[in-house]
């Protein structure tokens, strides 16, 4: 009898441990905690298997003009929070202190040959990886918005993306290295039109189509059509 409720009473204790436990996995594997920990696993393996890739890109933007190899600028995070963000730089030195903070057009004179490859080929956002791994982006998100950016409206107005009235929501997530208005739209289309795309990501994202999106990035890298001005698929 005393053996039995012996048993018994372990298993009661064992329960309350595991089942605590299970649940705190099971949900630890849903939603954004399981994007955040293939974010962690993924960026990890890039940064060790990319480093003769790197160091390739970084003495051929040195060998051009002498420059810097890294741009660094602030960026819009979740929730409104600004983060550093990390890239191999593009564009002449200096190109944003003198021309101000704009987004490039096609056949921008500020950006370098070396940055035309980089910018066709996605190569330029490649050390934002670090940013995945630090936890101020993932790997699929509204793009990070810089902050103090000039850019044209759908009405032809000057503003900044804060003026436009979808700014905030759009911050709900972390920023990502790809997402669904960078694939779909135009480089050049308005600011409004790539945030309504950005909240439809927010309102519709699963572990689905962010692999679906990742393999569209990587393809259209591979072709060279990250820059494309008009449609990329």
């Amino acid at each position: 009898m005393n053996g039995n409720y012996s048993s018994l009473s372990f298993q009661g204790a064992l329960k309350k441990v595991v089942h605590p436990f299970s649940c705190f996995v099971v949900n630890m594997l849903k939603g954004q905690a399981l994007k955040r920990l293939i974010d962690i696993i993924l960026s990890v393996t890039m940064i060790l298997l990319s480093v003769p890739l790197g160091i390739l890109v970084a003495i051929a933007i040195k060998a051009e003009d002498g420059g810097p190899v890294f741009f660094v600028q602030d960026r819009w995070g979740k929730g409104k929070s600004i983060f550093r963000a990390l890239k191999f730089r593009s564009m002449l030195p200096g190109a944003d202190r003198d021309c101000g903070i704009v987004p490039a057009g096609e056949n921008d004179l500020r950006v370098s040959k070396v940055g035309r490859i980089l910018r066709a080929t996605g190569l330029d956002e490649f050390p934002q990886i670090l940013n995945v791994f630090l936890g101020d982006m993932s790997f699929v998100g509204p793009r990070p918005l810089a902050v103090g950016e000039i850019v044209t409206d759908k009405n032809g107005r000057n503003i900044q993306y804060e003026d436009i009235p979808s700014f905030q929501e759009r911050l709900a997530v972390r920023p990502g290295l790809t997402g669904i208005a960078a694939i779909y739209l135009s480089k050049d289309s308005p600011p409004e039109q790539k945030f309504r795309y950005d909240l439809l990501y927010i309102k519709k994202q699963t572990f689905c189509l962010d692999v679906r999106l990742l393999f569209i990035t990587l393809w259209l890298c591979c072709k060279g059509k990250w820059e494309t001005r008009g449609k990329k698929l």
